[in-house]
């Protein structure tokens, strides 16, 4: 039931109660009129408007309306006002017992909470097995599927002998390439000179070559490589152009200095001793 509250021409404002306890609510009731403020226009001071309903037939607007501070509030409507009074709520302390802060209680793990950290440490110890096998067995994994480079089996001269086939081959000085050929020549010897006696070859010069081969224990032929040299450094520093035939002596020169050496560095092969049997 509305009480009656303020009638200003023909519209009338009314509370449903124009006291209340602190956070209570109250319903103003408009009517008879055809201009209705809004929650914004009738949220004032500490009065708050929460909602809104509008009875189209009766043409009456009713707005709940809530306070949190005590006390006398006026609500301004136009030129009118309305007084809504708001009590503080009384706490009656003589039945209420003061008791410490209680202390913070464990709670006890559930299955899967601990079945989940389980299945946490499981995979990480799957993950680092796996991480430590890919490690240790990546080669073999590289052979199996066929990535890996095969292993070169052939000795320091098999090896040297097979570059200088591929480099007559190829037709280097026919074709002009006369530079590239006697290059090419020199390298595969450095090659074979550094791998079967250890003697760094690829980072020296002709000179310091043949001085370091002619002061090993191989007793080699060392004027083989001398011509090698000479007539490879003639082309490459002097612009040289050798007759067809000098080509032709560098690699033999070439391939028989390879097979000399070879002979006096090359690993004794173990010998097989069968026992024998009565």
């Amino acid at each position: 039931m509305c009480l009656m509250g303020m009638v200003q021409g023909q519209a009338v404002t009314t509370l449903t109660s124009d006291t209340i306890a602190l956070g209570d609510q109250t319903t103003l009731c408009i009517s008879h009129t055809d201009s209705f403020p809004s929650t914004d226009m009738l949220t004032q001071g500490s009065i708050v408007a929460l909602s809104q309903t509008f009875d189209t037939a009766k043409r009456e607007q009713r707005t709940i309306l809530t306070c949190f501070e005590p006390g006398e509030h006026y609500l301004h409507i136009g030129d009118d006002s309305l007084l809504i009074v708001v009590n503080d709520v009384e706490v009656d302390t003589s039945s209420i017992e003061i008791r410490d802060i209680a202390p913070l209680q464990k709670v006890p793990y559930t299955f899967w909470e601990i079945f989940r950290w389980i299945l946490l440490a499981l995979g990480i110890v799957a993950i680092g097995l796996g991480v430590w096998w890919i490690l240790t067995h990546h080669k073999k994994m590289e052979e199996m599927l066929g990535m890996s480079e095969p292993v070169d089996t052939r000795t320091p001269a098999q090896r040297a002998l097979d570059n200088l086939e591929t480099l007559r081959r190829q037709q280097l000085w026919q074709t002009g390439k006369v530079k590239e050929y006697h290059t090419l020549l020199t390298d595969a010897v450095r090659q074979f000179i550094e791998e079967s006696t250890g003697i760094r070859a690829t980072e020296m010069t002709s000179d310091e070559t043949i001085e370091a081969v002619e002061s090993g224990q191989w007793r080699t032929e060392s004027s083989l490589l001398r011509n090698i040299f000479s007539t490879a450094d003639l082309v490459k520093f002097a612009k040289s152009e050798p007759l067809p035939y000098e080509h032709d002596r560098s690699m033999n020169d070439a391939i028989a200095f390879i097979n000399q050496l070879w002979e006096k560095v090359k690993p004794a092969e173990p010998e097989n001793k069968e026992a024998d049997h009565e």
